[in-house]
Formats: C-alpha cells, sequence, structure tokens
C-alpha cells in the first residue's frame, strides 16, 4: 500500500511541477513580473509564488483566475498543461 501511495505522490508532484512551469513561461511572456501579475489580479502573491513553483496544488477557482490573468481561457490552459504530462498520465491508476 506504501508504494501506491508514493506513486500517488510522485504524479501529483508532477503534475503541480508542470502547472507552475506553464504558469512561469505564460507570465514571461506576458512580461509581468509576480508580484505585478499577483497585484493587478487580486491574487495572493505567495499562493502564486508556491504554484509557479510546483509546491503547492492549487484550486480550480484559482487556476481559473490565473489563467484568466495570463490571457488564457481555462481550457486552453489546461490543455497546455495536459500537453506536457506524459501520454498515459492518470493521478489515479485503474
Amino acid at each position: 500500500m506504501q508504494g501506491k501511495k508514493r506513486k500517488a505522490t510522485l504524479k501529483k508532484e508532477l503534475l503541480n511541477k508542470v502547472i507552475g512551469e506553464v504558469i512561469k513561461e505564460k507570465r514571461a511572456v506576458k512580461n509581468k513580473g509576480i508580484l505585478l501579475l499577483a497585484y493587478e489580479y487580486d491574487l495572493s502573491t505567495s499562493s502564486l509564488i508556491q504554484t509557479e513553483k510546483g509546491k503547492r496544488d492549487p484550486q480550480i477557482s484559482t487556476l481559473w483566475k490565473i489563467a484568466n490573468a495570463l490571457d488564457m481561457k481555462f481550457s486552453s490552459f489546461i490543455l497546455e498543461v495536459e500537453s506536457r504530462l506524459p501520454e498515459d498520465f492518470k493521478l489515479i491508476d485503474d
């Protein structure tokens, strides 16, 4: 059972890492500092920093807000994240 739990934790860490990478890259393209982006779009600075570092498991509403702040539709943001994950990626095993 411990192995399954560790595998699930690693998958979640990978997902959060990829989410953070997408946010960081899109923010750089927008040429916005993390503090300015957080301020302009009423996002928690610490939450945004931790999410960008892949250290936080953000809520859907937070991701939606971040996607909008990056001038992206939420669905486009999720598709970008999904495209960077392994093709057979699942958070749960069958």
